[in-house]
């Protein structure tokens, strides 16, 4: 038989006894940790500690934080984890400034709302007030305070197919056309319903037709650098582009 030390029964008694009031102690520890969290947890769930507290807005520019958490269905006595983030997101992006919205829930008790606008891309003048046109088409029933200064006014536009070709056209011009352009009116004629007239802030004016303007307006700056700046005048988008001066235009109805 090897040499070895040998452990009598009586030796290993106490440590097997230590062994294994150490694995009871720990599962106690174990089960009484669980049993107060379900507690703690029970007394937050019906307190008014799992009520929505706190309500923040973010991404709006042009609507109120008032009129989004009322669109939303949110209030003080909403439980935040009864909260449906898509059914929330939903109600809000029904605002028709509202082009996408999220829902963030923050522990313990915040709700954080995200919204995306659609941008104005111009006004419509119905006559007394301007009234901003999104992004999307929709026409804004009230006109509001912030007037934007680069976008241009629609005149003689209603509600329809033509005001919402104008609005695919506009979408479709880069910013330094757009901020160009100061009103744009509205202006059938017999051989084209979608003919307009616009007046640019630079003092010209530009004839064309809606269908066609995207594509031929971008050339504007290029047409407008070869023409003599003191020398104003329309320029026909109609079908190629070409300049009639203002005083050629007077000559002609003199002449008549």
């Amino acid at each position: 038989m090897p040499d070895g030390k040998v452990v009598s029964l009586e030796d290993r008694i106490p440590k097997l006894k230590e062994q294994r009031k150490r694995k009871t102690n720990r599962r106690l520890i174990l089960l009484i940790s669980v049993f107060f969290l379900l507690i703690l947890l029970i007394i937050y769930f019906q307190s008014p500690l799992s009520h929505v507290n706190k309500i923040k807005v973010e991404g709006n520019k042009t609507i109120s934080d008032e009129s989004i958490i009322q669109k939303s269905g949110l209030s003080r006595r909403t439980n935040v984890w009864k909260v449906n983030k898509e059914e929330t997101a939903a109600k809000v992006e029904s605002i028709p400034e509202v082009k996408k919205a999220s829902v963030k829930i923050v522990f313990p008790n915040s709700i954080v709302v995200n919204i995306t606008e659609h941008a104005k891309i111009a006004y419509i003048s119905n006559g007394k007030k301007l009234l901003p046109v999104l992004g999307n088409g929709s026409v804004l029933n009230k006109q509001q305070d912030d007037i934007l200064t680069n976008i241009p006014i629609l005149t003689s536009f209603k509600k329809g197919k033509f005001l919402n070709e104008m609005v695919d056209q506009l979408k479709q011009l880069p910013d330094e056309i757009l901020n160009s352009i100061s009103e744009i009116h509205y202006d059938p004629k017999k051989t084209d319903n979608y003919h307009i007239t616009m007046y640019m802030n630079d003092g010209f004016e530009v004839s064309a037709t809606m269908r066609t303007l995207a594509s031929k307006i971008i050339y504007y700056p290029s047409i407008v650098s070869q023409l003599d700046p003191k020398e104003k005048g329309i320029i026909d988008l109609e079908v190629g582009s070409v300049f009639k001066s203002f005083k050629a235009k007077g000559k002609d109805k003199n002449g008549e």
